[in-house]
């Protein structure tokens, strides 16, 4: 199975206009990286990349295999240096991140000379209300108070999370609303570029 979402083709040329970086996703888990990031890969006809499929598909583990086998830490490593080929190996794209990826200073680096960070922001009651659907989050293993452990997650990432180039609010609307508003945000910091393209 392909992670990587390529763009269509077909023999008319277009001028479409996109970032010349990859466009790299961060942010609180349940805030909508993969759903905001895939709609946005297709708009701005660049490929989609989901750095979580590819650590798994690296370690021949799922995430809570690696956290449970090896641990956080080993994670993390296994997380760093995924990221940081995606970000030298493969063209501009649309990168999704792990919640606590930004954390890391090698990585903040290399996003920073390689790409454009976007930090996809909501709630957290909002966060706590998507990611209790689902059981596969590491870091609320064994948690029975997920608001209090996504603030707790918060106050620890945010700092860091502040520093990307960008700052989108995805707690209103639908993915399609929030993805309008990242690309209106990158239109105005002057990250678009006109390239020719076929449709």
């Amino acid at each position: 199975m392909n992670d990587i979402s390529m763009p269509s083709t077909g023999a008319n040329p277009s001028i479409i206009a996109r970032p010349d970086k990859t466009i790299v996703l961060i942010g609180m888990m349940g805030v909508g990286k993969s759903t905001v990031g895939k709609r946005l890969a297709q708009r701005l006809d660049m490929s989609f990349v989901d750095a979580d499929t590819e650590i798994e598909r690296a370690a021949g583990y799922t995430i809570p295999e690696i956290f449970e086998k090896y641990g956080e830490a080993h994670f993390r490593d296994g997380e760093r240096r995924v990221i940081a080929r995606l970000l030298r190996d493969q063209p501009a794209h649309v990168l999704a991140c792990g919640g606590g990826a930004f954390n890391d200073p090698e990585t903040r680096a290399r996003v920073a000379e390689k790409g454009i960070s976007v930090w996809l922001t909501a709630e957290l009651e909002t966060l706590a209300k998507r990611v209790s659907k689902r059981g596969n989050r590491p870091m609320l293993a064994g948690e029975e108070d997920v608001l209090s452990r996504l603030h707790k997650l918060s106050a620890e990432r945010e700092p860091f999370y502040a520093l990307a180039d960008l700052k989108i609010d995805t707690s209103d609307g639908d993915p399609e609303d929030s993805v309008s508003r990242v690309i209106e945000s990158l239109e105005k910091a002057g990250y678009m570029k006109v390239f020719t393209c076929r449709d």
